[in-house]
């Protein structure tokens, strides 16, 4: 329960299906603030206690537990050390692999329970041979299988999502009032958890150091310069400071960060689209498919908010290689490509490596 509408509600319609709930937030970090800072966070002291008062409302048991040490490795640093290497992590897809569905859920295993409820807008589809599959949410703009598509069989086969059927967020506010939960009208968490003021250039430049370096072309002609190759990922177009137009008058886009040399590289927008992306860190969200060494037609989703397009996928050489139908603009390693079949969540990968769709002696 982390304070919010979406999990108060979810522990609500689990104890009305007639389940042995019991409640409990997770402290994430050892020195959390007093209080929220508008929407921002989700898992401050103030967080906790709405939880506790949404418990006590429902009459569950309710307790903290605390993997701020877990959080901080798993999560923490490696979003650091995802930056320092010059790639776009996703701290809400690692905090739901490695936290909510595996040190929450060992311990909640150990502990005798059957699974894990949360207030995730996903599905879960029980096949007739009794596989369990991953499918959107009910509602599309609130679905939030994306962020969940790391998740594995194992996992899928002790996960609820109450939620996932519900048609909008309006219901479940509306439903939260109705039951007596003062989080109703709370607002919905966002941004990064562990940096409340949603400063992560600033954030970022005081764990790893700023260190000024060239910001170059496609040639490696010298634009600019920048104070911090980790302020930067692949497709951002404000904040380069170039100081003067690209011989065409047109904007120029983040293409690669270089770490080694500290260096960032920009060019036109049309250099951004990729025409395949590859990841080894790949897993399936329950059944893989019969053959994964031979190309399938699905569709791949490479951020939370982004539409799906169609693509082919297939494992080769050790890697989920994906290639979308028309190229694809801004794809950043480190960034997490899900791959669906229908509103099945296949499975997904680390994007590790990309192919860029304009050739290099087209580039100028």
């Amino acid at each position: 329960m982390s304070g919010g509408v979406d999990s108060a509600v979810a522990a609500a319609r689990a104890v009305e299906a007639g389940h042995d709930v019991v409640g409990v937030h997770l402290a994430l970090s050892r020195m959390p603030g007093t209080l929220r800072t508008g929407s921002r966070g989700c898992c401050t002291i103030e967080d906790s206690m709405d939880a506790q008062r949404a418990a006590n409302v429902l009459g569950i048991p309710y307790y903290v537990w605390d993997f701020s040490e877990r959080f901080k490795q798993d999560v923490v640093d490696d979003f650091i050390s995802e930056y320092s290497a010059g790639r776009t992590p996703n701290p809400c897809m690692r905090c739901n692999e490695r936290i909510k569905f595996a040190a929450l859920l060992e311990r909640a295993l150990a502990l005798g329970f059957d699974a894990v409820a949360t207030g995730h807008y996903a599905n879960i589809v029980t096949d007739a041979q009794g596989n369990r599959e991953l499918h959107r949410a009910a509602a599309w703009a609130k679905d939030q299988s994306y962020v969940l598509g790391v998740l594995t069989a194992e996992q899928l086969a002790h996960a609820m999502f109450p939620l996932g059927a519900t048609p909008s967020k309006a219901e479940v506010r509306a439903e939260a009032e109705a039951r007596g939960l003062s989080v109703a009208n709370k607002p919905d968490s966002h941004d990064i958890c562990f940096i409340p003021d949603g400063d992560t250039r600033g954030w970022l430049g005081e764990k790893v150091g700023v260190a000024r370096g060239p910001i170059v072309d496609r040639e490696g002609s010298k634009l600019g310069e920048h104070d911090g190759a980790h302020a930067y990922t692949v497709g951002q177009r404000k904040g380069l400071n170039i100081g003067y137009p690209a011989p065409d008058g047109k904007p120029r886009y983040v293409l690669e960060v270089r770490p080694k040399s500290n260096e960032v590289v920009v060019g036109p927008k049309e250099a951004l689209d990729v025409s395949e992306l590859a990841g080894s860190r790949f897993t399936w969200a329950g059944l893989a498919p019969a053959d994964p060494k031979t190309p399938f037609a699905c569709e791949v989703q490479i951020r939370a908010h982004a539409d799906p397009v169609p693509a082919t996928a297939v494992v080769r050489g050790g890697e989920l290689v994906v290639t979308p139908d028309a190229p694809l603009g801004g794809v950043a390693p480190g960034q997490t490509a899900v791959v669906y079949v229908g509103t099945r969540v296949l499975g997904q990968c680390t994007i590790d490596r990309t192919v860029s769709a304009v050739p290099v002696d087209a580039r100028g």
